[in-house]
């Protein structure tokens, strides 16, 4: 289970430049940001701390609970208060709660993929924003779900056969599988992993002779 935040990592967290996610404190305090996953030390000098997407998710976590909402329904499920603060793109397929849909969900998706735009730019060598950066070459199927989701596509749902799109591992150590209920769909998600920095094209598999989408990340 996620350790929750200490208050002083909350407030160094809520505290980063709204525009780069520059963070400021000490290095022991910097250090366990990065541990957990929500900051990344810049490789150049002066090697400034900037939040990762998973920062970014935080801090929208934390402004969303200083603001009043609306009443929830009692009998809606909730989601645990261990996940607060944890984003997680929907590779299709997953069970989900209806607690974690809607308005707050967009939310937490666009702020997310303002995140990874951000890490693109800290990290890329030419500081571009059009294409992968080296965190998403190592967590591929997270990082094109992400770009599906964050583009308005729907992910499948967790019953077999249920329509919306399936990012999947491929024996390609560089490349995602997705999967599309029909051809139009399928066709768009091409469309949104290209204009994302991934090259994809449509395939058809040998033995069910289902059309699906091979994409990888860009380095150029």
């Amino acid at each position: 289970m996620t350790r929750p935040l200490t208050a002083a990592q909350r407030r160094m967290i809520e505290a980063a430049d709204p525009g780069t996610g520059r963070l400021k404190g000490t290095e022991a305090q910097l250090t366990a940001l990065v541990k957990r996953g929500l900051a990344f030390r810049h490789p150049r000098p002066p090697h400034d701390h900037f939040l990762t997407p998973a920062g970014h998710r935080a801090r929208e976590a934390a402004q969303a609970q200083a603001e009043p909402s609306e009443p929830s329904d009692p009998s809606e499920p909730q989601a645990p208060a261990s996940t607060v603060g944890v984003f997680a793109a929907r590779a299709g397929g997953e069970p989900v709660l209806r607690a974690a849909e809607g308005p707050a969900r967009t939310r937490e998706v666009r702020s997310a993929w303002q995140g990874m735009l951000e890490l693109r730019r800290m990290t890329n060598p030419d500081a571009s924003t059009d294409r992968p950066c080296a965190w998403e070459r190592t967590h591929l199927v997270q990082a094109a779900a992400l770009a599906l989701e964050a583009a308005g596509h729907r992910p499948a749902g967790a019953a077999e056969g249920e329509d919306g799109y399936r990012v999947r591992e491929t024996p390609q150590p560089d490349a995602v599988a997705v999967h599309a209920p029909d051809a139009p769909t399928l066709r768009a998600c091409v469309e949104t992993l290209e204009a994302s920095g991934w090259q994809a094209g449509e395939y058809t598999e040998p033995r069910t002779r289902r059309r699906y989408v091979l994409a990888s990340p860009r380095r150029v």
